[in-house]
């Protein structure tokens, strides 16, 4: 295609995509001094006056795809501001960008709230695209989120009236109707098609700008409908990198760039993308991402112990072929009866560690821990590690090279860190749920946890059961205990319960 020649390779991208995470926070920096710059001049600006309202539209702008929330609050500021001073068409346009980006958010009563306050006919010519765009967000991700099916078709079929007419009051040269276009056509299952229009839009986008890391993202979804592996992972590359150079946190490109290198075996860049894009979606604090994110929970896990595994491949075998030298070594100078002393101590030394070893590979299966560890900072100490074994082995220092091994550090703070982001991201999406959980139960069956708990592991079983983790193995394998406990644990607290055993489930998938 037109451009795939002149963009890098993937192996440059991937390397520059590297260096980018790693120099992230100084593009969050330059992003915060423009915000803080911004304040300062609404700082001076009068109240009254449009200039105020201006300023705060520019706040917006910065926050828009970096922190919802604060984007969320300028806007509301425009609306009252526009609503105080009569501006009416002020007022609108400010009104539809608000439901607009409550929508993408997951707020969808709220969207659909304003929508309503909307009076279609009053409404000026050159607002009706925004209008009609609007409701198609709203009902494009209702449609997506929604799990009942004959919502989900209701949904989407007003999603496709309003597109229609979306595309209908739009001019044909505009970029809305070109992305509009390119989306249908490939709806349609004409992928070359899409991909014609997307060169164009391609053409007119500039590098290192919002615009040109959406047609980079959208050009690597028809590279997926044509099976063109290859040039999807260098778009959605293409698309990160600029996500990340202008700290656009509301972004999923990295994580489908990191869900395909998970699948090719690249554990280390799939960790490092997964663990990075986690951290930037926290940042942006949408509920509709919060949820899209819930779901890749189980890759990250299976990618951290992967990287986990592979890592203890490499000591194992670091670690034979260090004995290996110790036993050449004993060897060459066996044949004087005080080496032969030394030989024998250090056989009887080596069979101890090779102990110590199978019984650390047996509890292994069992304490690998889930997520959340930096890889990148494993591999190092990893390489750190090798060269004080290989030190202290040439120095006879077994005692404290066993004490090391012997040590459960690093599991029990993988495991704590698993839990202690899985419960914040949980509580996040339901900050109410203990209270709420509390009220099923029987007053004096009441759950208190500890100072500094968030939850325990009662609370947790049943925080995923929430998530729409029912099945008790998963559950158990998650949480590391067997399935028997699991079941045991659901039954003893369904029999604590002021409903009845039936209802005490239903209820708890209500709660919000």
């Amino acid at each position: 295609m037109v451009f795939a020649a002149g963009t890098p390779s993937f192996t440059a991208l991937t390397s520059s995509l590297d260096e980018a995470i790693e120099a992230h926070r100084h593009y969050v920096a330059v992003r915060e001094g423009r915000i803080a710059r911004l304040k300062r001049q609404l700082l001076d600006a009068d109240t009254a006056n449009l200039s105020f309202f201006r300023w705060n539209g520019e706040i917006y702008k910065e926050y828009k795809a970096y922190i919802c929330d604060s984007a969320i609050h300028y806007l509301r500021v425009n609306l009252d501001w526009a609503e105080r001073y009569g501006q009416r068409n002020a007022a609108l346009e400010t009104r539809l960008e608000l439901a607009h980006l409550m929508a993408s958010a997951g707020m969808y009563e709220e969207a659909a709230e304003l929508l309503r306050q909307t009076d279609k006919a009053s409404l000026p010519t050159h607002l009706m695209p925004d209008y009609y765009n609007c409701y198609h967000k709203l009902y494009t991700e209702l449609g997506f989120y929604t799990l009942d099916d004959s919502f989900k078709k209701h949904y989407q079929a007003l999603a496709t009236h309003y597109d229609d007419s979306l595309m209908q009051v739009l001019l044909p040269s505009s970029p809305l109707y070109l992305e509009r276009r390119e989306t249908r056509e490939a709806a349609a299952g004409h992928p070359d098609e899409a991909l014609s229009i997307n060169d164009t839009r391609l053409a007119h986008a500039k590098p290192n700008t919002p615009e040109y890391a959406l047609v980079t993202y959208q050009r690597s979804l028809l590279y997926r409908r044509l099976g063109n592996r290859e040039e999807e992972k260098r778009y959605l590359a293409l698309s990160a990198l600029t996500d990340i150079r202008l700290s656009i946190t509301d972004h999923a490109s990295l994580w489908n760039l990191a869900e395909l290198l998970y699948e090719e075996g690249d554990m280390e860049h799939a960790y490092r993308y997964i663990r990075f894009s986690w951290d930037e979606t926290n940042r942006y604090n949408a509920r509709s991402r919060s949820l899209q994110t819930a779901g890749i929970l189980s890759l990250i896990d299976l990618t951290y112990q992967a990287m986990r595994e592979k890592q203890n491949d490499r000591l194992r075998l670091y670690l034979w072929l260090i004995s290996a030298l110790i036993v050449l070594l004993v060897v060459a100078v066996g044949f004087i009866y005080r080496q032969m002393q030394r030989l024998s101590a250090a056989r009887n030394k080596l069979e101890h560690a090779n102990e110590q070893l199978q019984l650390s590979n047996n509890i292994k299966e069992e304490y690998v821990g889930r997520f959340m560890n930096l890889c990148s900072v494993y591999i190092n100490r990893l390489d750190t590690y090798r060269r004080m074994v290989n030190k202290k082995i040439s120095a006879g220092q077994m005692e404290e090279l066993l004490k090391m091994v012997r040590s459960r550090e690093v599991l029990d703070t993988g495991l704590k860190e698993l839990y202690d982001n899985f419960d914040t991201a949980f509580l996040h999406l339901f900050p109410d749920f203990v209270d709420k959980f509390n009220d099923l139960l029987q007053p004096e069956e009441r759950i208190v946890l500890r100072k500094g708990e968030l939850l325990n592991t009662e609370l947790r079983i049943f925080a995923l059961i929430r998530l729409g983790i029912d099945d008790s193995s998963q559950i158990a394998e998650f949480l590391r205990y067997s399935v028997n406990t699991i079941y045991n644990y659901r039954a003893k607290v369904k029999n604590k319960a002021r409903i009845s055993r039936e209802d005490f489930e239903i209820r708890l998938m209500q709660i919000r």
